[in-house]
C-alpha cells in the first residue's frame, strides 16, 4: 500500500538546538499513529514542520507524493491536511456556526469580486456553506449551541468544536495535537470515544500527540517516542509498554491504568 504520508531524514534546528533529528515515518491510509515523549521532545515542532508552521532544515515531507516543505499553511490545509492545537486556537468571538463557516470555506469556488458583489452563485455557495456547517455541528452534537459565542462554551464542548472546524476542511490526514489536554477523567472517556466515532464516520488518517497513556494505549494502532527530538523506540502498544527505557523514562506506573 502506497503510504499517504512520508516523512524521510526531517531535521529541524532553532539556532544551535535540534529540535528534530533525522525522522522518519511512512502512515498508511486509515492509520491512527500515536507520537509521544515528554515535554521538549519534539512532538509539536514535528506537527509544525507537516503542517507548514515551520519550513524544515532539512528532509522531505511527502503528502500523496507531494513534498509539503516550503508550502505555507493554507495550501497544506487545502490539499487534505488539517491539524487542532494544544492550546484551542478558535475564533474566540465568533459564533459556534461561523467558527464552522470559515473553515468550510477552504474549499470555496468564487473569488473576492463574486463576494464583494454578492452575486448568485456567491450567495447559492454561502447557503450551501451554512448548510454543511449545520449538518456538522449536528453530528458533533454542537447544533444547540449554533448561534453561541465560541468562547462562552464549556471547556470540553471548544475541545469538540475544533475538532469539527478541522474536519470542516475535509481531511485526509488529520493531526490532534494533545486533544486530552485540560480534560477531566470523564472528558478524555468522551474524547476516546469521539475519536473513535470520527474514524467511523469520517475515515481520516490519524496521527495523535498526547501524554494520556491510557488514551494512546487504547486507541493507537502504532506508537513512535520521541526524546530530544530523536525517535528512541517505535512500535505497537504493547511493544511500547514493555520497552524498559520507554516505561522508565516516560509511561511509569501509567501504563497500569
Amino acid at each position: 500500500m502506497t503510504a499517504l504520508l512520508e516523512i524521510t531524514d526531517l531535521t529541524h534546528r532553532f539556532g544551535g538546538l535540534c529540535a528534530v533529528s533525522d525522522f522518519q515515518i511512512a502512515v498508511q491510509p486509515g492509520e491512527l499513529l500515536g507520537v509521544i515523549g515528554p515535554n521538549g521532545a519534539g512532538k509539536t515542532t514535528l506537527f509544525n514542520l507537516i503542517s507548514g508552521v515551520y519550513r524544515a532544515s532539512e528532509g522531505a515531507v511527502r503528502f500523496r507524493g507531494v513534498d509539503l516543505v516550503g508550502m505555507p499553511p493554507h495550501e497544506i490545509n487545502r490539499l487534505g491536511v488539517a491539524r487542532t492545537f494544544q492550546t484551542i486556537r478558535l475564533f474566540k468571538e465568533l459564533s459556534v456556526l461561523d467558527n464552522v463557516r470559515v473553515a468550510d470555506g477552504a474549499h470555496a469556488n468564487y473569488g473576492a469580486v463574486a463576494a464583494l458583489l454578492q452575486t448568485p452563485g456567491y450567495r447559492r455557495e454561502e447557503r450551501l456553506a451554512r448548510e454543511r456547517s449545520m449538518n456538522l455541528l449536528e453530528r458533533f452534537e454542537l447544533d444547540e449551541f449554533a448561534n453561541t459565542t465560541a468562547r462562552n462554551l464549556p471547556y470540553g464542548l471548544q475541545r469538540r468544536l475544533e475538532l469539527a472546524r478541522a474536519l470542516a476542511t475535509r481531511p485526509q490526514l488529520l493531526l490532534l495535537d494533545e486533544p486530552a489536554a485540560g480534560l477531566n477523567v470523564a472528558e478524555v472517556d468522551a474524547l476516546m470515544d469521539l475519536i473513535c466515532w470520527v474514524r467511523e464516520e469520517f475515515r481520516p488518517t490519524i496521527i495523535l500527540i498526547e501524554h494520556s497513556m491510557r488514551l494512546v494505549m487504547q486507541l493507537c494502532e502504532r506508537l513512535k517516542v520521541l526524546d530530544f527530538g530523536t525517535t528512541i523506540a517505535e512500535g505497537d502498544p504493547d511493544t511500547i509498554r514493555s520497552n524498559p527505557k520507554v516505561l522508565e523514562a516516560y509511561l511509569g506506573e501509567e501504563t497500569t491504568e
